[in-house]
C-alpha cells in the first residue's frame, strides 16, 4: 500500500478562505429557473412560485454568492423585461439557446429569492448588445435609494429597500465567436474600461469582473487577457476564468488529475494580471466564476448538428427545455472535490468562484416537474467543503507516489489543502486520492496546530465510479464514515481506497 505523509504549520499561511468561493450560478438557460428553483403549482412551492425544497437543498449545499442572469444569456438580456408586472411582461427569443424567455422571474424575483436564501448577489451586465447607458440604468435600478426614477420604479414593483448587489460581472465570455456582441479583445477591453469608470462614479465602492478567456483553449488566451487589462486596469477589480473538464473515452486517470489543469490555467493568468499590473498598486484578483464537470464534447457535437439541420428542419423555440442535465458519477464527485482543493490552495488570487450551475444544468441539484427535488453526487463533496473550512488556507507539503496519467505525465497520487480557524480552535483536511487501482496510507502532521481529536471524517467512494444518483435512488452516491485516527502525536491517519475523496475536521 501506497504510503503519503502531509506536513502543515500554522504560520505557513495561503489566504483566508474566501467565502465567495462557495458562489453558484443561475442562468436563465434550460431549466435552471423555470422548472429548477421556480415552479408555481408544485407542492412544495411558496406564495411566490419558488419551490421550498429547492431552497432547502440550496442552503444545505452551502451556497454563498450566485452569479447571474448569465452566462450566454446575459448578452441579449434586457433586464427591464423582467420588472414590473407579470401579465405585462414580454416573452422574447433568447438566442444564445434557441429558447424562448418569459419572464416571469427577473430582477426583483431573483434578488428576494437570493436574500431568502442567505446568498449574495453577482448581477452580469449586458455588454454584448448593449454598453454603458443600460449598465447604469440598471445600476441605479438596482442600488438606488428612492428618489430617482428608476430606483422609484424598483420601488413601484415591490422592492422598497436597494438591492445593494456589490459584485458585477461586465458581460460574458466576450472572447468567444458564439457570444452575441462578440468583440475583439481591443474593444472588449476599451468597453468595459468605460463601463467600468462609469459604474464606479455612480458607487465607488463596486467591485467589478473583466471577462477573461472563455476557456485556457481559446487561440486568444493570455493575449486577451493582457489587452483587456491594459484597457482597463485602473477600473476593474477581477477578471474571470472559466474551465469545463469532462472524461475523454475510458482515460480515467487523466481526469481525475484534472486540478492539474486547473493550477496552470490559475498560474497562468496570475502571471498575467502581475505583468500587467507591475508598476501599480492597484490589486486585480481572479474570479473562477465558472467550473465543474460538464461532458461539454457531446454537447457541442449535439449543438453543431442541430444548426447543420437547420436550414432543412427549422429548429423549434422551447420554453424551458431540458438542456445539458448531466446525470454525475462518483468518479465526477470525486474531481469536484479535487478542483475545490486547487480553488482553495489559490485562495491568495481566487478570491470569487461559482459552480455552474446550481439547479438542473450541469448541477449538483436536479428535480422532477411536480415530482422531487435530489443531491447529485458532486453536491457532497462541495456541501462538505463550504462547511467545514474556515479561517485561513494553510499551505501543505505532501511527499506521496505519483500515478501516471496521459495528458500530464506522472502527477501526484494524493493532493490535500488544510485550513486553520485558530479562534475556533478546528482544522480541516481535504485530501484526494487520484489513484485508480491503488489506495493509499495517509498521515498528516497536525502537531503544530495542536490537534487532540477527530470531529467528523468522511469519505466519498463507490467501487463503482460510474454510480450515479436519481429521483428513484437518491442516495446511491453520498459521503460514508472514514476511519481516521488522531493518535497523542498530533498525527491524523486514515486510508484512502482509488478513486475516492475525504474531508477530516478535527479540534483542538
Amino acid at each position: 500500500m501506497r504510503r503519503t505523509s502531509v506536513t502543515v504549520a500554522p504560520q505557513d499561511t495561503i489566504a483566508p478562505v474566501h467565502r465567495r468561493l462557495f458562489g453558484s450560478f443561475v442562468e436563465h438557460m434550460g431549466r435552471s429557473v423555470y422548472g429548477g428553483i421556480y415552479e408555481p403549482g408544485h407542492p412544495t412551492a411558496d406564495e411566490h412560485g419558488f419551490r421550498r425544497d429547492v431552497a432547502d437543498l440550496v442552503r444545505e449545499l452551502g451556497v454563498t454568492t450566485v452569479r447571474y442572469p448569465g452566462g450566454n444569456f446575459v448578452s441579449g438580456y434586457r433586464w427591464e423585461d423582467g420588472v414590473g408586472p407579470r401579465e405585462q411582461r414580454p416573452v422574447r427569443r433568447d438566442v444564445a439557446w434557441h429558447s424562448i424567455e418569459t419572464n416571469e422571474v427577473g430582477l426583483d424575483e431573483f434578488a428576494a429569492w437570493a436574500r431568502a436564501n442567505g446568498l449574495e448577489l453577482m448581477l452580469a451586465v449586458n455588454l454584448g448588445t448593449r454598453g454603458v447607458l443600460e449598465a447604469l440604468d440598471l445600476l441605479e435600478y438596482t442600488n438606488g435609494e428612492a428618489g430617482t426614477t428608476l430606483a422609484d420604479q424598483r420601488v413601484a414593483n415591490g422592492a422598497p429597500e436597494p438591492h445593494d448587489v456589490r459584485i458585477w460581472c461586465l458581460g460574458n465570455e466576450m472572447d468567444g465567436p458564439w457570444q452575441v456582441g462578440h468583440l475583439s479583445a481591443e474593444d472588449y477591453g476599451t468597453l468595459a474600461a468605460r463601463t467600468a469608470a462609469a459604474m464606479k462614479r455612480a458607487d465607488s465602492g463596486l467591485e467589478l469582473v473583466a471577462c477573461g478567456s472563455s476557456n485556457a483553449q481559446m487561440p486568444t488566451f493570455g493575449s486577451w487577457e493582457r489587452t483587456v487589462l491594459e484597457r482597463s486596469w485602473e477600473h476593474v477589480d477581477l477578471i474571470s476564468l472559466h474551465a469545463y473538464y469532462e472524461q475523454r473515452g475510458d482515460d480515467l486517470a487523466s481526469f481525475l488529475a484534472s486540478g492539474r489543469d486547473m493550477d496552470h490555467f490559475i498560474d497562468t493568468v496570475v502571471a498575467t494580471v502581475d505583468y500587467v499590473g507591475r508598476d501599480s498598486d492597484h490589486q486585480v484578483h481572479l474570479s473562477f466564476d465558472e467550473w465543474n464537470v460538464w461532458r461539454q464534447s457531446e454537447f457541442n457535437a449535439a449543438e453543431q448538428a442541430a444548426i447543420a439541420a437547420e436550414p432543412a428542419v427549422p429548429r423549434p423555440w422551447p420554453a424551458a427545455p431540458h438542456l445539458i442535465e448531466d446525470d454525475y458519477r462518483a468518479a465526477d464527485a470525486v474531481v469536484v472535490g479535487s478542483l475545490l482543493i486547487t480553488l482553495l490552495r489559490h485562495a491568495d488570487r481566487v478570491h470569487a468562484a461559482s459552480l455552474a450551475q446550481l439547479v438542473n444544468v450541469i448541477a449538483p441539484i436536479r428535480t422532477e416537474p411536480g415530482g422531487p427535488a435530489w443531491r447529485q453526487a458532486t453536491f457532497h463533496p462541495f456541501a462538505l467543503t463550504a462547511r467545514l473550512t474556515g479561517g485561513v488556507v494553510l499551505r501543505t507539503r505532501t511527499d506521496a507516489p505519483s500515478t501516471p496519467t496521459a495528458r500530464f505525465g506522472e502527477v501526484s497520487a494524493v493532493d490535500s489543502v488544510v485550513t486553520w480557524d485558530e479562534e475556533q480552535g478546528t482544522a480541516t483536511v481535504l485530501l484526494v486520492n487520484r489513484g485508480t487501482t491503488e489506495p493509499a496510507t495517509v498521515e498528516v502532521d497536525l502537531s503544530a496546530l495542536g490537534a487532540s481529536h477527530v470531529l467528523e471524517a468522511h469519505l466519498l467512494h463507490e467501487d463503482d465510479v460510474e454510480a450515479t444518483n436519481s429521483a428513484a435512488a437518491p442516495d446511491r452516491v453520498a459521503p460514508h464514515p472514514l476511519a481516521a485516527e488522531l493518535g497523542p502525536d498530533g498525527v491524523l491517519r486514515l486510508v484512502l481506497p482509488p478513486v475516492s475523496w475525504a474531508a477530516v475536521s478535527v479540534g483542538r
